[in-house]
């Protein structure tokens, strides 16, 4: 049984202790939750919201503006389950000032609470105290939203930042696109007053930091000591900075190595795409490839043993699951001994089990992981219906 705590002001019941009396210290969240495995915990400025394993939200604290989605406006002293109108699966939830965005795991954005200056992106400033679907056609990967602020942000899986709400003293009532790559920039830029999570350059222009440098230097030919030929392309690269930053390599460049005499490495166990993002990410510490590709590079990871690595492949390939690609990498995920994407992959099939057992990928899977999948399925009820 997981244990969940809180504490601190609870003027409305945000604590989740079934009373308004504040928390000086860590205290028991009702018991509508201590039964629930949660992953993720939201705050806004006198509500709360808690996302459990199975996709399922549950909020408490003030409700005058519908911001725990309930269809009422009441107020909650302890956590009370949010339902949408249609089975969903909710894979991120954010509280703003005193609005709530989710992210279902179809990309789908919904939105309730408070919308005076259109921070829900439906288009009008009506409050709405049950979910309502974000007027966007693209599939979304994040939302952002921040206690202090009117303003809400998402990233597409294209890699487009939308904001909309309160933006510099303007009301955009739907999604607006922009020019950003990080939702946090629209915080630092357009909120009031202005909010970060990560360190800004200051420095002039022309100045660049290390890591700035080391990213401009990669694939660069005028600098570079070695080259990697994949599929009949070069990637060139620095040995020095590659046995900095990865074992493999650390143990590839000594001195009675064939390797650390060439001046070009051909690879043949990976394709272009992976084997240039990989070289990318020890330059940059990012990863920038389709889900698809992520798991040729959650591949080598594994076999380089680099655990980051293997972790944000495995975030990528979650932010771009659907029902056609599912079966295909939840194959990848047992295959490469991603537990943790394993498990997230095998709750949305079930999630998701009629449409998914209609793919070709369902048919094409493996007749022992077939099994396996089917008979997991049936202990967790998947088949009860």
């Amino acid at each position: 049984m997981e244990r969940f705590f809180s504490w601190g002001y609870n003027n409305c019941g945000q604590v989740g202790s079934g009373t308004t009396a504040n928390q000086s210290v860590p205290r028991k969240v009702a018991s509508s939750l201590q039964s629930k495995v949660v992953v993720s915990i939201s705050a806004g400025q006198t509500s709360s919201m808690a996302l459990t394993d199975n996709g399922h939200v549950y909020g408490w604290g003030y409700n005058g503006t519908g911001q725990l989605g309930l269809g009422n406006t009441g107020n909650q002293l302890m956590p009370c389950r949010l339902v949408f109108a249609q089975p969903i699966c909710i894979i991120q939830v954010v509280l703003g000032y005193a609005h709530t965005l989710a992210l279902s795991d179809q990309g789908v954005l919904y939105a309730w609470g408070a919308n005076s200056h259109g921070q829900l992106g439906i288009g009008n400033k009506s409050n709405q105290t049950v979910p309502v679907k974000v007027g966007t056609n693209e599939r979304m990967v994040e939302v952002t939203a921040c206690h202090s602020t009117n303003i809400s942000a998402a990233k597409s899986q294209s890699g487009q930042v939308y904001m909309w709400g309160l933006c510099r003293g303007q009301c955009l009532l739907s999604p607006h696109l922009t020019h950003f790559t990080c939702t946090d920039d629209v915080f630092a830029c357009f909120s009031n007053p202005p909010v970060m999570w990560r360190f800004l350059s200051v420095e002039h222009d022309d100045f660049l930091t290390v890591a700035e440098s080391l990213k401009k230097e990669f694939d660069s030919k005028e600098t570079s000591d070695l080259k990697f030929r994949v599929d009949g392309k070069d990637i060139h690269v620095h040995k020095a900075v590659l046995k900095i930053r990865c074992e493999h390599f650390r143990t590839m460049f000594q001195s009675h190595w064939n390797e650390n005499s060439k001046d070009v490495i051909g690879i043949d166990q990976f394709s272009y795409p992976v084997y240039r993002a990989f070289l990318e990410y020890l330059y940059t510490d990012n990863v920038d490839l389709a889900p698809e590709d992520a798991i040729g590079l959650l591949d080598l990871a594994t076999s380089y043993c680099e655990d980051r690595l293997k972790k944000l492949c495995q975030d990528i390939i979650k932010r771009g699951i659907s029902v056609d690609n599912a079966f295909l990498l939840l194959s990848a995920a047992v295959r490469y001994e991603a537990e943790d994407l394993e498990e997230f992959c095998f709750r949305f099939c079930v999630n998701h089990l009629t449409d998914v057992t209609q793919t070709d990928a369902f048919w094409q899977m493996d007749g022992m992981l077939l099994k396996d999948f089917i008979v997991k399925a049936g202990r967790t009820g998947g088949f009860k219906n």
